[in-house]
């Protein structure tokens, strides 16, 4: 532990998406308190890059679509490997930290890091990684618990004496793209004198998707029962998603789906009063700016709900709960679209109401 408090340089592997890495940084700001200060570099995939560069405890980030995730955007080519541990071995890091979800094997990772001549190596694990790993935690997910990623990260670092009283998450927007989200808004038509919420209907698994219908019915009662714009924010490959839900009714709602990056959505959710969304990344950065959320919660997995934020989770309880799958098994998606536009509406008035009381005791 000793040899920890002495780390100098420290590679993070997180090789998932946004809202993974966005759960990590409690714990990177746990080992950025660790006795040296140490220099944090990311090591992530493509997709967790643009967040990366947002986290104020990362001081440097890598790209790495590695060959044993799901998400891999790469062809087969073993040269980006060899490159990969050339560049961490001319690094010099003293240490690397492995995280994972409990799915997600390290040991991989940790035969990189392990090839890199990283002296310490730290991950959760099932079996004995002998020499792969100076330091393990057995991994005890599910079978004797399940965490909120949050906490299981924070968990890991703790077991090097990497500890933190502040465990929000961290995200910072960069002023020049806060500055340029009063003028997107006010040219997809919103007037900012008025009040208004974000929805976000899109997700990458057809799993965690709320219905197009139900996002519709949901705007409609939005403005018809509590008088807010409705601003719909997407990916550009959503545009047609979120067209289709505005064209299936009368109410007027904006869009501003594939007019803002990464940093300038983050600065959206900061400005917003409240978003409604699936389960999905925009939700971790609302919870990391401190915006509250309606998360329509797909009950894929129980560890992913919004963390350090006023929040409401919905769902419709299903026997076939944490399938963890990204298409629903049973092909009925009745843990989100037995939920009532209605419910989803009452979730928005009291974190509204919740926030207004907030503001007026501020």
């Amino acid at each position: 532990m000793n040899s920890w408090k002495k780390a100098k340089k420290i590679l993070c592997v997180r090789l998932d998406t946004i809202g993974d890495v966005l759960m990590t940084t409690p714990a990177l700001r746990a080992l950025k308190g660790l006795g040296s200060r140490p220099c944090l570099t990311l090591l992530t995939s493509v997709r967790g890059r643009e967040v990366g560069r947002l986290i104020p405890e990362v001081d440097d980030v890598l790209v790495y679509d590695s060959p044993w995730m799901k998400a891999t955007e790469r062809r087969l080519d073993v040269r980006a490997d060899l490159d990969l541990i050339a560049r961490l071995k001319a690094e010099k890091f003293s240490a690397a930290v492995i995280f994972t979800v409990f799915s997600q094997n390290p040991l991989p990772a940790a035969f990189l890091c392990f090839l890199a001549e990283i002296p310490l190596r730290l991950a959760y694990c099932r079996e004995n990684p002998y020499q792969l790993l100076s330091d393990w935690v057995p991994e005890t997910e599910p079978e004797q618990q399940v965490r909120h990623e949050v906490r299981r990260q924070l968990e890991l670092v703790k077991s090097i004496g990497a500890c933190v009283q502040d465990e929000r998450m961290s995200l910072c927007v960069p002023p020049e793209a806060a500055e340029r989200v009063p003028t997107i808004l006010e040219r997809a038509g919103l007037d900012l004198d008025q009040p208004w919420v974000v929805i976000h209907p899109g997700a990458s698994a057809p799993s965690r998707r709320y219905p197009a219908e139900r996002f519709a019915e949901v705007a409609a009662l939005i403005h018809a029962r509590l008088g807010y714009q409705v601003v719909f924010s997407g990916s550009a490959s959503e545009i047609e998603l979120i067209e289709g839900i505005r064209e299936a009714i009368s109410t007027p709602t904006l869009s501003i789906a594939g007019a803002m990056d990464l940093a300038e959505l983050a600065g959206l959710l900061r400005l917003a009063p409240l978003l409604i969304s699936n389960n999905t990344g925009p939700v971790h950065i609302a919870a990391a700016v401190g915006t509250p959320v309606v998360d329509l919660y797909a009950l894929t997995n129980p560890q992913h709900t919004p963390w350090g934020v006023e929040n409401r989770v919905l769902f419709h309880e299903v026997p076939c709960r944490n399938c963890y799958r990204s298409v629903c098994p049973e092909g009925h998606h009745h843990c989100l679209a037995l939920v009532e536009p209605l419910e989803v509406v009452n979730a928005a008035e009291e974190l509204l109401h919740v926030s207004a009381l907030q503001s007026r005791k501020a």
